[in-house]
């Protein structure tokens, strides 16, 4: 731990002195700035393109967004794939302008021996055909994030530290957060707000400065920035808060665009809708947005956070534009819930598609009912993972998300049973147990498990349902068993299989007891509580 966070100083300092000495490390965030020649009203419609072209030591080239900073100054931003000598030359839409058309430069991109995955292995990718996320160089990444909508806009820089430290101790490699006012919070810490307008907008540069900082520090710690581009719910208390709800389709594209550009050369996962409708008398305004934002070529990965129970996968799966299709189970654990989980339109209709990840991107949040505790969160998270072909999860605490402290209220939601600070829920159990579920499945090649309900020779329904999935060719099987029962599993002629029993709750393994009878694989749990049955081909 001592080695990572010496590094941690590294980076800064390597980040820090980027433009003085026009040299970055691979996959880290070049950035370069630039003076126009003239003031305009409003840089958002008064400059339509203001792009970079950025050419490799391969010849590969790649053309970015920059985006304006306030009053003259406008930069860019860029995360370099090759080691060597990049140039860059750029555009702008008004050509008088000769502080910003047709600049050009170099820098100097070199390789770095850091212990952090997102610079080693490279950016977050969705190869097509698959059912996973991967580091650039095919490195599988499974996805654990955590949810603090309002953590990157409240939270003070030490508190921001201390969160991001927590989460790297306890297996977590995303951080979901808003980067814009929404019905959570209608402005940041210092009172600001990111724009101004319900039609025609104004940005404010000084918001973003602020948010640059925490972004900044979410790579700078080895985590991936999920940023939600637009909050989207467009019903209930606050709603005239959600820019993915009330801006018109062009501003919508144009505030997403600009996040984009803005924040581009970090390590990022886009969520482009957050909490949102996207189907039905909204479908077509969120494909225009999605189509009009990442229509084209563009850094990270792209995905949809749905509300809740709110399938968007037939809808969707076709856009070339969707790396991962989100979704969000609700925030209870009544029996219909388990029964959507574990029997509804995720698992019965994703193998109709084409290949794309699909995430359980809100589970219950724990905390937020009496009745949800970390049992809940556990038996929503592995049912999720377990229902499509595993990609990974989201964990979520009523206490974290809001960035609570000791006297504050949500903003906008009624007053739950308990609202603990941001740095307890953080140590809540299912917080700490969700850490030990991506210790545990990046053991194994999790990548290869896909649903094979078919497969138990008998099942239960709601709290007891037993989810299994398997690798194509049989040599991994996993069954996750939320109460005490023998897991009965059709046998093919011939393979026998060592097995274990996973404790989610204290991250231990014991041995199973395997037996076969009549062509059916057995193994029961011995104890009380939820467990994970491991078999590996013998």
């Amino acid at each position: 731990m001592k080695r990572v966070y010496t590094y941690l100083l590294m980076i800064t300092i390597l980040l820090s002195s980027t433009i003085a000495s026009a040299q970055t490390g691979r996959w880290m965030k070049y950035e370069t700035t630039f003076t126009s020649s003239k003031s305009y009203g409003n840089p958002l419609y008064d400059v339509r393109n203001f792009s970079v072209r950025f050419t490799a030591p391969s010849g590969k080239a790649t053309t970015l967004a920059g985006f304006w900073d306030g009053a003259t100054t406008w930069r860019v931003r860029f995360a370099p794939d090759e080691v060597g000598t990049w140039t860059y030359t750029t555009d702008c839409s008004d050509k008088q302008n000769i502080g910003l058309h047709e600049q050009k430069g170099t820098f100097q991109c070199i390789e770095t021996s850091s212990p952090f995955d997102i610079y080693s292995k490279g950016s977050i990718m969705h190869p097509k055909g698959t059912y996973y996320l991967t580091h650039a160089d095919g490195t599988p990444f499974f996805y654990t994030a955590c949810t603090a909508w309002n953590g990157a806009l409240k939270s003070t820089d030490d508190e921001w530290n201390t969160y991001l430290k927590d989460r790297v101790a306890n297996h977590y490699n995303v951080i979901q957060f808003t980067t814009t006012q929404w019905r959570g919070a209608s402005t940041n810490s210092a009172g600001q707000v990111a724009f101004t307008g319900s039609g025609r907008i104004s940005l404010n540069s000084e918001f973003f400065q602020l948010l640059d900082k925490k972004v900044d520090e979410i790579n700078a710690h080895g985590l991936v920035a999920a940023p939600v581009l637009l909050w989207a719910l467009q019903s209930g208390p606050g709603r005239e808060l959600s820019p993915g709800y009330y801006l018109p389709d062009q501003e919508a594209i144009m505030l997403a665009k600009y996040l984009v550009a803005r924040y581009g050369g970090h390590q990022v996962i886009w969520i482009l809708g957050g909490d949102g409708k996207y189907i039905e008398e909204y479908e077509q305004r969120w494909k225009n947005i999605g189509r009009g934002v990442f229509g084209q070529p563009h850094p990270g990965t792209v995905a949809l956070h749905p509300q809740g129970q709110s399938w968007v996968g037939k809808e969707y799966a076709h856009e070339e534009w969707v790396d991962i299709l989100g979704f969000q189970t609700g925030h209870n654990a009544s029996p219909r819930t388990m029964k959507w989980i574990t029997e509804g339109p995720v698992a019965t209709e994703w193998i109709q598609l084409p290949p794309k990840a699909f995430i359980n991107m809100e589970p219950v949040y724990e905390d937020i009912l009496p009745s949800t505790n970390a049992p809940e969160v556990r038996n929503a998270s592995y049912w999720s993972i377990f229902s499509t072909p595993t990609a990974g999860i989201t964990y979520g605490a009523n206490g974290i998300w809001p960035w609570i402290r000791p006297g504050e209220e949500i903003e906008n939601h009624g007053k739950p049973h308990i609202l603990r600070p941001w740095y307890e829920s953080v140590k809540l159990p299912g917080s700490v147990q969700i850490g030990y579920m991506a210790e545990f499945m990046r053991k194994h090649n999790w990548w290869q498990l896909k649903p094979a309900q078919e497969l138990l020779a008998e099942n239960k329904e709601a709290a007891e349902f037993i989810s299994l999935a398997c690798s194509d060719d049989r040599s991994t099987l996993m069954a996750y068993v939320p109460k005490p029962a023998t897991v009965k599993i059709y046998a093919s002629a011939g393979i026998t299989y060592l097995g274990q029993w996973f404790d989610p709750v204290k991250n231990t393994y014991v041995p199973a007891k395997i037996s076969y009878e009549n062509g059916v694989l057995e193994a029961t749990t011995t104890t009380e509580g939820d467990r994970v049955l491991v078999l590996k081909k013998n």
